[in-house]
């Protein structure tokens, strides 16, 4: 097992980053106009690195499988952006931003990289407030804050429940400035079907037209993957449908390496599973447990009685509720980082307390918040014996002007009115924090392969801190990779245009129609559904929340078998020749086939619970994450061997020099 060079600059770590620029190669203005750049995925970390490149004077060529950059997944992100802003005057800023972080991910992330990413998230904010990103504000008119899990201060930053989408709309109006002038050429309902490597260097892809099935070749002098994470993995999770791996699994089996596969993130507060039919699961966002409880009844007669109908939780009395974070966390309560609620959700329903048909839910309950707010509002009023209807009321606005349409959407899919009655919840697939291996530039062990937003692993370690996956798109795209790649095309500034007539770009071609042809001629008898949910079902069981090694030898097993099955017996109707829908989720189910056998083998290999990974053989006494710094303070990065089952590891160790690690607590 040889050790990976992440490139961290020399120097104090406040300063590594505004040195490591200084150092970097520039290239003029004229001569980026020589440039070609390929973008793989438009929503926040992309779109805002082809906006930002094109800006720069590259020429820029970007893909994605939706059709509009708008559809991106990143739209769905709800709660908020994080910075260190210090607006509340809480206490908070840069290192504390970075110690959040780095604890979060229970000391399993980079502190260069990390600390780079708390530098210049208050630079985030000022360029979405150029852009017009409608954050909430409060009276006086500065942007307001609220607090996510895992932190003391609110250094969140929000639009309503709708953050994703409007920070999406800045960087795609960002975007289309650039098209317009003719330096991005945008590729919707285009998927990446391979990277083509040219004398060892990332030098173009292969794409596949999803409306007509052309195949076609694409050129450039460098590729950044920002396609986003492979929670899909697990069928059922709160990715979009369409969302998938399959970018980042071509340049892997081209030879960038995977890092961390096995961390992911299960998120506490998702709509529960309503049946077997189920598709997909819907988020409810972690800013709700800003004002949100979490309880379950104390008593197993109250919680059956629940379960079957016959009793209303809005009817228990309060002293009959197990508010179970506040009494086990009572530092953090309710705002204790995901992967600290989930476990504690799945322990609660496991022991017979879960409050749906299927046990498999807890409440989230805004009571309480409702009666706190409509008093501050009917005392602002100077009314001094408002009736409770009144108080009732006035806390509803409040509620509905800060969550209203997550509320309303969660009574449009489950019918039930939160103001009257708590959510119901339950953990879910959320995130990766595995991704492709960058180095400290952003680029992957393949030269001129670049890596950025959730697609690489570098910012997070075992758990990511809620409202950081939107710093993180942001800063790679807008504020980090244009800088570093540069470094990298100063080079190629001689080479002139990436010629697709070359015999790498021919194989690659073949290669890609020859995969096509054998799933559309495959004579099965099942859908790629079928597939799926069977994969989903051996990932949740045995490398959900909590794993053990006998599991995880099973599901490596269980994989391998239904991954040959697959190729057997799955059916998919159409011509490659056309808009085929089902063409393309084989594709990528084909893909998440071999990268959930390594998941499970990444999994196996880590004999320590850290984050949001959780081993049952390593937990403390109290049934926390118990982590092995000593034989796994390292990042797992594994390159693959040429085929499913044939992958070789490599460790980047991780040191920690301006933070002691630690046992993680939010008691």
């Amino acid at each position: 097992m040889s050790r990976l060079d992440a490139k961290i600059p020399e120097g104090p770590l406040p300063q590594k980053w505004r040195d490591h620029k200084n150092r970097l190669n520039l290239i003029s203005p004229a001569n980026k106009r020589k440039l070609d750049v390929i973008v793989v995925g438009t929503g926040l970390a992309g779109g805002s690195a082809a906006a930002t490149l094109a800006e720069l004077g590259y020429n820029v060529k970007a893909f994605c499988f939706q059709d509009s950059p708008r559809r991106a997944h990143s739209v769905a992100a709800q709660g908020g952006i994080n910075a260190a802003k210090n607006y509340q005057g809480d206490g908070d800023s840069v290192y504390r931003l970075f110690y959040d972080t780095i604890k979060g991910g229970d000391y399993r992330s980079r502190e260069a990289n990390v600390y780079r990413l708390a530098e210049v998230s208050s630079n985030i904010i000022d360029q979405c407030v150029a852009q017009g990103v409608p954050f909430a504000r409060e009276y006086a008119g500065l942007l307001d804050n609220r607090s996510f899990g895992g932190v003391k201060v609110s250094r969140t930053l929000y639009a309503k429940g709708q953050t994703g989408q409007q920070l999406l709309l800045g960087v795609y109006s960002a975007m289309n400035r650039q098209i317009a002038r003719g330096k991005i050429q945008m590729f919707n309902r285009h998927e990446m079907m391979d990277v083509v490597l040219v004398n060892g260097k990332a030098q173009g892809i292969i794409s596949r037209n999803l409306v007509t099935g052309a195949i076609d070749r694409h050129a450039a002098h460098a590729v950044i993957i920002a396609s986003g994470g492979y929670g899909n993995l697990f069928y059922l999770s709160t990715y979009a449908m369409g969302s998938n791996a399959s970018a980042a699994w071509k340049a892997h089996r081209k030879g960038a390496f995977l890092a961390n596969p096995c961390f992911n993130q299960i998120h506490p507060t998702a709509i529960p599973v309503g049946g077997p039919n189920q598709s997909k699961l819907t988020l409810m966002s972690e800013s709700l447990r800003n004002d949100g409880r979490i309880w379950v009844p104390k008593s197993l007669e109250d919680a059956k009685e629940i379960r079957e109908g016959s009793k209303k939780p809005e009817d228990l009395l309060e002293e009959d509720r197990d508010y179970y974070l506040e009494r086990q966390y009572p530092a953090f309560g309710n705002l204790v980082p995901r992967d600290v609620a989930s476990r504690a959700a799945k322990e609660r329903c496991e022991a017979g307390y879960g409050v749906n048909i299927t046990g498999q839910a807890v409440f989230l309950d805004f009571t309480s918040a409702i009666e706190r707010f409509g008093r501050e509002q009917a005392h602002i009023r100077g009314w001094q014996h408002p009736q409770a209807a009144t108080i009732q009321g006035l806390g509803k606005e409040i509620m509905k002007r800060k969550y209203g349409n997550l509320f309303q959407m969660y009574q449009k899919i489950t019918d039930q009115n939160p103001y009257e009655t708590p959510m119901k919840i339950y953990p879910t697939t959320h995130y990766t924090m595995g991704g492709l291996w960058v180095d400290y530039n952003l680029m992957t062990t393949v030269p001129g392969l670049f890596a950025i937003g959730e697609a690489n692993f570098s910012d997070h370690g075992a758990n990511r801190l809620g409202a950081s996956a939107l710093m993180q798109g942001l800063a790679d795209g807008y504020f980090i990779l244009p800088y570093t790649i540069a470094d990298y095309l100063s080079a190629e500034i001689g080479a002139g245009k990436v010629s697709t007539e070359s015999i790498e770009f021919e194989k690659a071609e073949s290669q890609v129609k020859k995969g096509i042809l054998k799933l559309i001629d495959n004579k099965g008898k099942h859908p790629v559904d079928y597939f799926h949910k069977k994969l989903g079902a051996i990932m949740w069981r045995y490398c959900g929340i909590n794993r053990y090694k006998e599991g995880l030898e099973t599901a490596m097993d269980k994989i391998a078998l239904l991954r040959n099955d697959f190729w057997e017996n799955v059916i998919v109707p159409g011509t490659a020749n056309e808009f085929n829908e089902e063409l393309a989720k084989a594709g990528r189910l084909a893909d998440f086939l071999e990268l959930g056998e390594l998941y499970a083998k990444d999994a196996l290999s880590r004999e320590e619970s850290c984050g949001a990974y959780y081993r049952e053989e390593h937990r403390t006494a109290d049934g926390e994450a118990m982590r092995d710094d000593e034989n796994f303070a390292h990042v797992a990065a594994w390159v693959y061997g040429g085929a499913p089952g044939k992958w070789n590891l490599h460790k980047e160790k991780l040191v920690y020099e301006n933070i002691a690690i630690k046992q993680r607590s939010y008691k």
